[in-house]
């Protein structure tokens, strides 16, 4: 058992009380294998709903590397690489991924962990001598950012309008989409997403569920035989009933909003406490994550009692940490922070 609480991620607790009630009282159902199942077909119809299409093509896979990377090696040809923030997730916390599917990952510094379409150029404009070059064919951007950051409807119209100017594909990681679409500011629906991209996914893994991510691809050439791609990568599970039910329960209510706005709700609580204290935050608090800078001897009380990721050393005696909060953040907890964090 762990002795202090965890502020690392939105992932520690296991899933929400529902889901576990559905998985035990449909577990001696006989279903249909490998996602053809009725909880499965039923939460699809859910998502198209959602995106305003009854024919949108969706899958569900186990966890986000297995999303990005079957998305990405299905949409490119052996000769494309695709674009990120150097901040991106794909670039930072997959592994390689990306590259031992033989893509190049061509990255840009990018404020506040955003892509904006004058990056893109850069990038593009950088790579350009042809064949010499891997050429750029996709722009990869995650909503909400490896920062906890948003893209507006504004940001994500201008990306979306220079892919298809330059004939780029769009792709979003939508790890913490659940976030970014409960955020305060938030301006986007998942019929916009799907309007202005190529493919992207939400994140279950990170919204309440016990593990799964949903894919949903617009574009029809990708769209085409994905599901052999998906069986090729070792993602095509046979009980896919396990997914399929999940993100139902997660979806006929509201039950994934219901819990991604309560863990943007504490953390924007942790955020003004940061603030008030007189402390800086290294990016804006706009969804579930916090960056605040504090005081080496603050961070050594804090770890005491909590458990949370030193993003890196700031100024002098002073370090960059991140905050999580989750669907399942006790609200008692984040009091003993704030507490820990004013006194």
């Amino acid at each position: 058992m762990m002795t202090k609480y965890s502020f690392m991620d939105d992932y520690s607790e296991g899933c929400h009380a529902r889901i576990l009630e559905a998985l035990a009282a449909t577990n001696l159902e006989q279903q249909v294998a490998y996602g053809d199942d009725l909880y499965s077909l039923e939460a699809k119809g859910f998502i198209q709903e959602m995106v305003g299409d009854q024919n949108a093509c969706v899958h569900f896979v186990a966890g986000g590397t297995l999303a990005n990377l079957i998305t990405i090696s299905r949409a490119l040809r052996p000769h494309d690489a695709v674009i990120s923030a150097e901040t991106g997730h794909i670039e930072m916390r997959e592994t390689g991924a990306i590259e031992a599917t033989g893509h190049k990952i061509l990255t840009v510094p990018a404020k506040d962990g955003k892509l904006t379409p004058s990056l893109i150029q850069t990038v593009l404009d950088k790579n350009a001598h042809f064949p010499h070059m891997a050429r750029p064919k996709m722009v990869y951007v995650s909503n909400a950012t490896e920062l906890g950051t948003l893209y507006t409807k504004q940001d994500l119209t201008a990306i979306s309008a220079l892919c298809r100017d330059k004939n780029l594909l769009l792709f979003v990681d939508g790890a913490r989409l659940g976030a970014a679409l409960s955020a305060q500011k938030n301006d986007l629906e998942l019929s916009d997403i799907y309007e202005l991209t190529d493919a992207f996914w939400i994140g279950g893994t990170k919204a309440g569920a016990l593990i799964g991510e949903a894919i949903v691809v617009r574009n029809s050439d990708i769209a085409e035989d994905f599901a052999f791609c998906i069986k090729q990568r070792g993602a095509l599970l046979a009980k896919g009933r396990l997914l399929g039910l999940q993100f139902r329960e997660l979806f006929k209510d509201g039950l994934y909003f219901e819990l991604t706005k309560k863990a943007n709700r504490q953390a924007a609580q942790i955020s003004e406490a940061v603030t008030s204290a007189g402390f800086e935050l290294a990016a804006i608090t706009e969804t579930n994550q916090i960056f605040p800078i504090l005081p080496d001897s603050l961070i050594e009380k804090l770890s005491e009692r909590f458990q949370f990721y030193n993003w890196g050393a700031a100024e002098e005696g002073h370090s960059t940490l991140r905050l999580v909060t989750s669907w399942a953040t006790e609200e008692n907890q984040v009091e003993e922070l704030i507490k820990q964090l004013k006194a």
